[in-house]
């Protein structure tokens, strides 16, 4: 008897076989502007499919090494990665992945909406980048905070054009080096100490407990200043470059690709995912930085723009992940064969699909609104989109986090035995997620963000808006939809009005997480409504089993198995 072998799933083209992304480009940048992003998104979907997917693999298969010492003595803290790792950095550089909303070109052929294309590049990117998809969100909010006037226009000009540079050998990526051991989110414990030098430089001393991209040409780091006193609001980022090429205080014999003086990785991570991308402690003893807007001026906010750009970030790996996953265990589901029939045509496996399909739906319009209301704040200064990101950008983030995890469980689980051994690639799908609600604030700290955005600057009234329109374009599809989005709306509205009244009430505290779910599911269910009103039927029909799943708390077991062809 010959022995079986499972036939590999091969999953569609990213690009072209994605319907609600096309549409979704569609609507947000029109028919001209979608064509004119056409190419350059079948160009990625074609690598992603062929050596990527293979540098993917390569990277994951030889995770970073830490070497402390040259042969004969000399401390070189050289982090070794391997060549799968090093062609991810280069698509990442070479398809404008981080560069993309930064360049003149792009603004000028989509304005605002190039944070719309460059979330596409995200979607299809990010899923087999071997989480190189990290570096570029922090390369990406480094670029965002050195593009800020309030930054030295020679320290913008030194180091903003090698983080948006298209060129593989000249484009860099940022480290972000924010937490401590001892206060870990808890910003106000940071330890870390910078005092000025007579150059305008500063010295930082401290110590960094969890630093991503640790082998990355520079990081963006937390510090405060002397004399500054306590507390987080004081703290102020500053530029630290990795590697003595970018040190003047290296002296004239150092290796340019030797660490920065003042710089000393400690150890390399071993993390329960993310194995390719190297996460270190690092010390820092006197190491030269760079000033990013004014140390004497609390800085905590002008830190947020980093943060916020890595948070919609967060937000596209989980979404780009749920849909990826969702491809994989659809197309194991058309060649795997169980009881006579094949996996697809179960009854309860095209259920659970469909119940996927349409978590990674509602995922994919938050994190795809985030990267819409960002690019208007950036391009177009708008007032309202400002408003609307500041509750927005921690919903994204701590809703599809949450979603991610729990859909690569199921993800596991769908490919049975095969699902939990290393070698097929599946269960990194799971290790990787659990980072997602973890990465850039934990789901209780940004519940706590969303009461400071409500009640501090008024962040809930673009959004209740939100609902409520989406409520009365949802009547002609739906009038059971419009009546529960316009009863959740009221809802948010009544409670909001609570939380206000007495932000600091234990029941308010405790019911942070419950009501920032609450608000995201809302949400999505309302971009969802808005997409589906312009005339994308998939999204109609996520629009209402999402609402039926998450804001009526129904089953959709009978609809999901019934729509699962069109929902994937």
């Amino acid at each position: 008897m010959s022995r079986y072998v499972q036939p590999v799933p091969d999953i569609d083209d990213p690009y072209a076989g994605d319907r609600l992304l096309r549409s979704w480009l569609t609507r947000q940048l029109g028919a001209d502007g979608h064509t004119a992003a056409r190419d350059r998104l079948t160009a990625l979907a074609a690598d992603v499919v062929g050596p990527l997917r293979a540098a993917h693999a390569d990277a994951e298969a030889h995770p970073p090494t830490l070497v402390r010492y040259d042969p004969w003595g000399a401390r070189v803290d050289r982090i070794d990665t391997s060549g799968g790792w090093q062609a991810q950095r280069a698509a990442a550089a070479r398809h404008a992945v981080v560069a993309l909303p930064y360049l003149d070109s792009a603004r000028g052929t989509w304005g605002a909406a190039a944070r719309v294309v460059q979330h596409a590049l995200l979607h299809l990117y990010g899923p087999e980048s071997a989480t190189f998809s990290c570096p570029v969100a922090m390369a990406d909010g480094a670029a965002a905070l050195l593009s800020s006037p309030d930054v030295d226009a020679q320290v913008r000009d030194a180091w903003l054009p090698r983080l948006v540079a298209t060129d593989p050998d000249t484009a860099i990526v940022s480290g972000q080096w924010m937490t401590e051991s001892q206060g870990g989110s808890d910003l106000s414990g940071t330890g870390t100490l910078g005092r000025p030098a007579a150059d305008g430089s500063w010295r930082l001393t401290g110590e960094k407990w969890f630093c991503s991209a640790a082998d990355a040409a520079m990081a963006v780091a937390l510090a405060r200043p002397e004399g500054a006193g306590r507390g987080s609001r004081v703290l102020a980022p500053f530029l630290v470059p990795r590697y003595a090429a970018d040190s003047p205080l290296a002296g004239a014999t150092a290796a340019p690709d030797g660490p920065a003086p003042g710089v000393v990785v400690r150890r390399l991570k071993d993390k329960l995912g993310t194995r390719a991308l190297p996460t270190a402690e690092i010390g820092l003893r006197d190491a030269y930085a760079l000033p990013l807007g004014d140390p004497a001026v609390p800085g905590l906010v002008r830190a947020m723009t980093l943060v916020v750009v890595t948070r919609v970030h967060n937000a596209s790996a989980a979404a780009s992940g749920m849909r990826r996953g969702l491809s994989y265990a659809t197309a194991y589901a058309r060649t795997r064969r169980v009881a006579g029939g094949l996996l697809a045509d179960n009854p309860l496996h095209r259920a659970t699909l469909g119940a996927l399909a349409v978590d990674a739906a509602g995922a994919f319009a938050l994190a795809g609104h985030a990267f819409a209301l960002l690019g208007r704040v950036e391009v177009g200064g708008d007032p309202q989109a400002a408003a609307e990101l500041r509750v927005v950008a921690p919903l994204a983030k701590l809703a599809t986090g949450r979603l991610a995890v729990s859909s690569a469980a199921e993800y596991v689980e769908a490919f049975g035995g095969a699902g939990y051994v290393e070698d097929t690639g599946v269960p990194r799908l799971l290790r990787d997620a659990q980072v997602l609600p973890i990465w850039e604030g934990t789901t209780n700290v940004l519940s706590v963000d969303v009461l400071r955005a409500v009640t501090r600057q008024d962040a809930a009234g673009p959004l209740l808006t939100r609902l409520t329109a989406a409520a009365d374009m949802a009547r002609p599809l739906s009038p059971v939809l419009a009546d529960t989005l316009a009863t959740v709306a009221g809802q948010l509205r009544a409670t909001l009005g609570e939380v206000t009244a007495d932000p600091a009430s234990a029941t308010v505290l405790a019911g942070a997480r419950a009501l920032a779910l609450r608000m995201a599911y809302a949400l999505a269910a309302a971009l969802l409504v808005e997409h589906a009103a312009w005339g994308d039927g998939q999204a109609e029909v996520a629009a209402r089993l999402w609402t039926r799943r998450w804001l009526r708390h129904e089953d959709i077991s009978a609809d999901a198995h019934h729509h699962l062809d069109l929902l994937t």
